[in-house]
Order: structure tokens, then sequence, then C-alpha cells
């Protein structure tokens, strides 16, 4: 089986890194003349994803000049989150709520720097979640790993399955989702972390581990130190 769409968001604000995201969404940030944005949009064609719906807020009109002025050779579709942010968990269910006939979905925050390495890890994270015929599945890394030392832990993770008992590992930022975990939610403002929580509690969140090193825009500091590596 395979997951034809593929879900980018791109709405926050990008606090950490002001200055300079008060005048450029952060997924328009550059790192080695390609912007984060496009790192993740190329990854996503590798892994041979057919559409990509990307949500925007802050910002919105950058984001949709960048993707109409640009021949990706996808279909790209950018959605509004409204008259307000409706956060990660929000996001989502608003972008999926626009997509007809479909249950999985690949989804990723640019803030990471998705570079062509990540194309086996992702290939064999879907392979596995189909073969167990998982809900969720997210792409973990162990902090020892991560270019940014100062990233804390978000879980545990034993034999593909994400506890709290430890915080050894850092979530990534991409995660494949069946759109039955939101159910009876409504599109609001509310985290994604909201679902992963309640499925903790009944040991139904699952992880696959990355092993390659990560880097990620935490803040302005790391981001200007990714520019010079």
């Amino acid at each position: 089986m395979k997951i034809n769409t593929a879900l980018i968001l791109s709405a926050g604000f990008g606090k950490r890194l002001n200055p300079i995201t008060l005048k450029t969404p952060k997924p328009l940030l550059k790192i080695k003349d390609l912007t984060l944005l496009e790192h993740c949009i190329n990854l996503i064609k590798q892994v041979g994803v057919k559409k990509i719906f990307i949500n925007s807020f802050y910002l919105k009109e950058q984001i949709n000049k960048f993707i109409e002025e640009n021949n990706f050779e996808i279909e790209i579709k950018v959605i509004e989150d409204g008259n307000t942010i409706l956060n990660t968990g929000g996001g989502v269910l608003n972008l999926i709520s626009k997509i007809n006939n479909e249950d999985n979905f690949l989804v990723f925050n640019p803030d990471t720097i998705w570079t062509k390495n990540y194309k086996t890890e992702i290939e064999n994270m879907i392979e596995l979640y189909f073969k167990r015929d998982l809900k969720n599945l997210l792409l973990l890394v162990d902090k020892k790993l991560s270019f940014d030392k100062n990233l804390k832990g978000d879980f545990n993770l034993n034999n593909n399955l994400i506890t709290q008992d430890q915080k050894n590992y850092i979530y990534t930022g991409c995660q494949i989702l069946n759109k039955s975990i939101f159910k009876d939610k409504l599109i609001s403002n509310f985290s994604i972390s909201e679902i992963w929580l309640n499925l903790i509690k009944n040991n139904q969140l699952y992880g696959f581990e990355s092993k390659l090193k990560f880097y990620h825009t935490t803040d302005l500091e790391t981001f200007n130190k990714l520019q010079d590596l």
C-alpha cells in the first residue's frame, strides 16, 4: 500500500527565529541556498508521494507566491488556516477535511532540514505502518544524534512503542497518521500532542527510529550555526 498525500505544516509564527522571521515565514528561510520548504518538498517527491497540501497563516501571501512561482513537478495546494491559527492538530485536521477518499497521510514540519538522506528511512517507515496496520507512526531520533545539544527528549521508544517514562528520543517532525485518530475532534486551535498523549495512555502511540544526524532549526543561534556546516 502507498501514501498518496503529504501534509506540510507552514502556518506558524517562527518566533524563536526573530528578527529574521518578522518579514519572512520560517519555511522560506534558506539553508544552503534552498528554503526549508523546498528541502521538504524535494524529499516528499523522492518518496513517491503524488500530492502535497500545505497549510498557511502567518505571512501566508509569501507562501502562496512561492508555490505559484516555482514548478515543483508535483501537485501542491495551499490551504489557509482561516481567521485564526489552528496549531499543529487543528492545522492537520483542517487539511485532511479538504481531502476526499484518503485515510492515511504523511505529515512534515519543515523546521527540520529534510535532506534526501531520509528517503530510505521514510520508505521503511511507511512499510512498517501498513504491515502492522497502524493508525499512527512518529519518526523519532535519539537525542544524542541532535546537532542542537540543547534540545530535550520528548519520548521513550521500545519495540516501536512510545512511552514517556524516559525522554531519550526527539520527535523529528515527521509522522504518518490515519484520520481516525481525530475522532470527535472539531477543527479548532489544538496541538497534535493532545492526540499523542491520549494514545500513549492506551499504549497506542508508535514510533520508528531514525539513525541519521538530526538538524533542526530550533532558534536563531542554531539556525546561524547550521549555515556554517
